[in-house]
């Protein structure tokens, strides 16, 4: 059954938050071309496509900077190379193949189709000329606005009902948030390189319309009131001919009461979203709290923050954490991460993190890949997503939270930070080989070596017992964006840190660096200990479980702090333990005196005893 694997592996619901995603600062230089994008692009001006997008608007009688806003939403402005991105999308307008909601030029048509019919361009090149696309999703927008009744010539303010219809959402709340997106974005102003090497800038627009009318959550939907949220309850029920003991697929739980969130889990689906409300809502399937949809960030809620969702592979993490679904695959970034999801995401966890008092870190804001094994045994089939491939630096600037240096060089702690964008690392196994490379790609993890060298072998995770391979879904060598370390070592243009129990090297040049200077609280064992245990779980000492509560085993990971090392503090916490047995019935919580604390281990969190240890300054 999928419950077992997974479960072993106050009622102040906070009122809706108009919560604005913090401005980004991102300067030109922070997001340089890839060289190979620099080479596709050796004979186009890097102005080229902020051009297009002015022509584009005064062609079609479309306001330029919300052309722009639109276009960034939809895909940062980047081109893919000419990929399809998801729903068969093309280009920086993100045109697609797929049928619209609204009425159409001819029946069956598509964007692109109707695109094509507009502007008189050929399909194929509306999919792999940037300047093209440009054109033809300003011809559509214009098409929206006349049958939205609007009038020609009429400012940004105007267009809302346009930018509703062109979002193509299903859902009327859905197609109104979106075009608040595009308001936001149209507010904050944006500057960014694209993937061809493209220099665009839209200015910031203080006065631009606000988001009157914002999408509110719907039925019992816990969401901030700026995303469109619905919800699509998972089933609390016993499964067909079980005795009490087997239901579900989540557990009942007082967790506003009890103050048991501490995390927020970032997750992707592997699979689609219909794919995903579908087995959400199987009785005999796992569950998690929020799916959000890759297309327009459409977010559905399927069980109440207070209970405790079934997702995470830990029993520890589902009982303190919320999880989140995000459409898409961890190999597939351009197809399935985009802007909108990104930014629903954002606006949902700033809302969680208010509402819990979680710190908007990369200790409590993790991947589903962050997540301990819970005993030595599940440490090998514990989950990757969302992969290195993720922009977690975006993500936080988003939330408000840019990793950035608050220490001089000499520091004691870095935090890693490569420019996403240009920074590439080799993956194998994106396609049906394990040895078949991956397309190049921005990341934001970067590889770990036994010793300054880019030849070295990669650190060993002694707990999955292999050697580490640079396959996509091999997590022993990669730190990621946004986790920090203590500084074992430097040397040159490399930098060692304290990882899994060893002295870890990654390329840190100065001219290019893939980590900033930082500070945080450090804990190394205590005097006189040659090694600490570290743990999966941070579960309460057997005397503290009442008669009818059978006492979970304190059992250590295959892994260990030796004396001399130290590692990042995050969460200090008393151990705890969620029971739940009896169907109908909240769970309890058993907490117990032995304290723990969260660290940054290797590129999963881990817990180490307060008794193990001795906390330093930070």
């Amino acid at each position: 059954m999928h419950r077992s694997v997974t479960r072993t592996g106050g009622v102040a619901a906070a009122a809706a938050l108009l919560l604005a995603l913090a401005p980004l600062a991102a300067s030109a230089d922070a997001f340089a071309p890839a060289s190979a994008s620099r080479t596709r692009t050796a004979h186009a001006a890097v102005d080229s496509l902020q051009r297009a997008f002015g022509a584009a608007a005064e062609r079609y009688g479309v306001p330029a900077d919300l052309l722009l806003a639109v276009s960034y939403l939809r895909s940062r402005w980047d081109s893919h190379g000419g990929a399809p991105s998801v729903g068969g999308g093309y280009g920086p307008m993100h045109l697609t193949d797929a049928r619209t909601p609204w009425p159409r030029l001819a029946p069956g048509a598509g964007m692109l189709a109707q695109a094509a019919a507009l502007t008189g361009l050929p399909e194929e090149e509306l999919r792999t000329d940037p300047a093209a696309n440009v054109h033809g999703g300003a011809a559509l927008l214009a098409a929206a606005h006349r049958r939205t009744g609007g009038a020609p010539g009429a400012g940004p303010e105007h267009w809302r009902g346009a930018l509703a219809r062109f979002s193509g959402a299903r859902e009327s709340a859905a197609a109104r948030a979106y075009a608040d997106e595009v308001y936001a974005v149209l507010r904050e102003g944006q500057r960014r390189t694209n993937d061809d090497g493209q220099h665009v800038v839209l200015r910031a627009d203080r006065g631009a319309a606000p988001a009157a009318g914002a999408a509110a959550p719907t039925g019992s939907a816990e969401c901030p009131a700026t995303v469109s949220c619905e919800w699509i309850p998972a089933p609390y029920k016993k499964l067909d001919g079980s005795s009490d003991g087997d239901f579900g697929n989540h557990d009942l739980a007082d967790r506003d009461r009890t103050g048991s969130v501490d995390y927020i889990v970032v997750h992707d689906t592997e699979g689609s979203w219909n794919t995903a409300l579908r087995l959400v809502q199987r009785p005999d399937y796992v569950s998690w709290q929020y799916t959000l949809r890759s297309s327009d960030g459409h977010v559905a809620q399927h069980v109440p923050l207070k209970d405790v969702a079934w997702h995470a592979g830990n029993w520890y993490t589902n009982a303190t954490s919320v999880g989140l679904e995000h459409e898409g695959f961890l190999t597939a970034p351009d197809a399935w991460y985009t802007e909108a999801m990104y930014r629903a995401s954002a606006r949902l966890t700033r809302h969680l993190a208010e509402r819990y008092d979680i710190p908007l870190d990369r200790l409590h804001v993790i991947g589903h890949d962050n997540v301990p094994g819970g005993t030595p045994e599940a440490v090998r089939g514990m989950h990757t997503d969302p992969g290195p491939y993720w922009d977690w630096a975006h993500y936080f600037e988003l939330l408000g939270r840019p990793f950035v240096a608050t220490a001089g060089p000499d520091s004691a702690v870095v935090t890693v930070r490569p420019r996403y964008e240009t920074h590439r690392p080799a993956y194998t196994g994106c396609g049906k080989q394990a040895a078949q490379p991956c397309p190049g790609h921005a990341s934001g993890a970067v590889r770990l070596h036994t010793a300054p060298d880019a030849e070295a072998p990669l650190v060993r995770d002694a707990g999955r017992g292999r050697d580490s391979t640079i396959q996509v879904n091999d997590t022993g060598a990669r730190a990621s964006t946004g986790q920090s370390f203590a500084v074992a070592e430097r040397r040159g243009d490399w930098t060692a840190i304290w990882y899994l129990g060893q002295k870890a090297w990654f390329a840190n040049p100065a001219a290019r660096p893939t980590a900033v200077n930082t500070r945080a609280r450090l804990l190394t064992p205590r005097e006189g200990r040659e090694s600490i245990a570290v743990y999966g779980r941070a579960y309460p000492e057997e005397s503290a479980y009442p008669a009818d509560v059978p006492a979970q085993p304190v059992v250590p990971l295959p892994y260990r702090v030796p004396a001399g090392q130290r590692y990042v503090v995050g969460e200090r916490t008393r151990g705890a333990y969620f029971h739940a047995k009896e169907f109908g019935k909240p769970g309890r919580v058993i907490r117990g005196e032995e304290v723990y604390y969260e660290i940054q281990y290797g590129h999963r969190i881990g817990y180490v005893k307060e008794s193990d240890v001795r906390v330093l300054g930070g």
